[in-house]
């Protein structure tokens, strides 16, 4: 799982240098030249939000297994354990909304 997060956070930096990068002076040519300057922008912007998005389905996922799991082991914690679970996956998902609105701030450079 250690080397799936280390490999979802290098495609997320590379995607988002992509997003972000200046563009290039274009060369002056005798035959008229397609614009290519900001070509994958809205391709980065999309794996980024993709991978947030992907992060945090797993990362609730796995809060919502391990919550039931330690409510099937101790039922009389199941209240404390349901209100950590909630806030816990809140956290989570906050993260995934920040990744998705940069990603689409990304767009607008």
């Amino acid at each position: 799982m250690k080397k799936i997060t280390t490999l979802a956070l290098i495609a997320a930096a590379a995607a988002t240098s992509s997003v972000f990068a200046q563009g290039a002076a274009t060369a002056v040519a005798a035959a008229p030249v397609a614009d290519f300057k900001g070509m994958g922008v809205g391709i980065g912007a999309g794996i980024v939000g993709g991978l947030g998005a992907l992060g945090a389905g797993l990362g609730i996922g796995k809060i919502g297994a391990s919550a039931n799991e330690s409510t099937a082991r101790q039922p009389e914690m199941g209240g404390r354990i349901f209100t950590n679970m909630i806030l816990t996956a809140a956290l989570v998902e906050g993260v995934a909304l920040f990744a998705v609105v940069i990603s689409l701030l990304g767009i607008n450079k």
